[in-house]
C-alpha cells in the first residue's frame, strides 16, 4: 500500500467508515498477528489481543498525527500495549532480585545460530516466564529501553534488566543444549 492509499484509509477510519476500517484491518492483520504471537504465550490469546488492539486503533485514530509520527510505529505501540494488558490480566507478574555486573555471561557456540529455525526460537521465547518474554521482545525486537519497559510494567529499570538477562540466559542454555544434541 502506498502512502496516499494509507492516508485515504486513515481519513476514512477517522470518519468512522467501516470499509476503510476493514481495509486497514486486512492490510495489517498478518503483521500485527505475528507481533502479538511474539508477546503472548498462548495462541488462544493472540486473536483477542489483535482484535482489542484494532478496536483501540479505530477508537483512538483521531489522536494519530501523521506530521508527528509514522502510522506503523503508532500501530505497533498500540498492539504491544494490548498484548501487555492482556498478559497482565492473565498472569500475575513476579518480581526478582536485581542483577549485578558479576553475573556470568554465557557464550553461544558460533554455529548454533546456523542450525536454528525462527519457529524453534519463537517456541523457546514463548516458554519463558511471561514478564521475561515480554521484556525480551520489547528490548531486543522492538528497541525499547529499560526505562520505557519499566514504565510499562511498573517495575524498576534494574528489574527490567534482570528479566532480559534471565531470558537471554535461558535462550543461550537452550541453544547450547540444542547444539550439543546435534
Amino acid at each position: 500500500m502506498n502512502e496516499q492509499e494509507l492516508r485515504d484509509i486513515i481519513a476514512g477510519c477517522m470518519a468512522n467508515k467501516r470499509k476503510a476500517q476493514e481495509r486497514l484491518y486486512l492490510a495489517y492483520y498478518q503483521t500485527m498477528y505475528r507481533l502479538c504471537m511474539r508477546y503472548l504465550r498462548s495462541d488462544n490469546l493472540v486473536p483477542e489481543a489483535l482484535n482489542t488492539g484494532f478496536l483501540k486503533v479505530f477508537t483512538k485514530i483521531d489522536s494519530f498525527d501523521s506530521s508527528k509520527a509514522d502510522f506503523r510505529p503508532w500501530l505497533n505501540a498500540i498492539m504491544i500495549r494490548s498484548c501487555i494488558d492482556l498478559q497482565r490480566s492473565e498472569l500475575r507478574f513476579q518480581y526478582h532480585d536485581e542483577i549485578t555486573e558479576s553475573d556470568p555471561i554465557l557464550q553461544l557456540p558460533p554455529d548454533a545460530l546456523q542450525q536454528l529455525y525462527a519457529g524453534d526460537l519463537l517456541q523457546q521465547v514463548r516458554l519463558l516466564p511471561s514478564t521475561s518474554q515480554m521484556v525480551f521482545n520489547l528490548y531486543e525486537v522492538d528497541g525499547y529501553d529499560h526505562n520505557e519497559i519499566a514504565g510499562m510494567f511498573n517495575i524498576s529499570p534494574s528489574t527490567s534488566r534482570w528479566h532480559l538477562s534471565f531470558a537471554k540466559q535461558q535462550l543461550r542454555q537452550w541453544l547450547t543444549d540444542k547444539n550439543k544434541a546435534l
